[in-house]
């Protein structure tokens, strides 16, 4: 069974920094491109940041471009996003899967939240 597990969320002050991982299992994601997505409460899942299998190729949305970085180990099967100089609307669950997602494999996800 495909799973995605994120982890490393919390809740952290306006200007500060967290680290998510994404552990993969069931399959190696080494050939996949990867992303991480966001979505709030009542709002459509957003896709922040997207890397290439090889780790060559990074894109952002405009609203995280320059504060977030998207990398991977595929030795380990795992995603990060490390997040800083964080904005209370930076506030959301955060997801990682493929990109494009598959549906099959959306996890939890794990609550970021910023206070101002």
């Amino acid at each position: 069974q495909v799973r995605l597990v994120e982890s490393g969320g919390g809740l952290v002050q306006a200007g500060g920094s967290l680290r998510l991982s994404c552990a993969a299992s069931g399959r190696t994601f080494s050939r996949d491109t990867m992303g991480w997505f966001r979505q709030a409460p009542g709002k459509e899942r957003e896709l922040v940041a997207h890397i290439s299998w090889l780790g060559f190729t990074e894109d952002y949305a405009d609203s995280v471009k320059g504060r977030f970085t998207i990398s991977r180990d595929n030795a380990k099967n795992t995603v990060y996003l490390q997040m800083n100089s964080l904005k209370p609307e930076d506030t959301d669950v955060y997801y990682c899967n493929t990109y494009p997602p598959e549906a099959n494999y959306w996890g939890q996800g794990t609550q970021v939240t910023v206070s101002s």
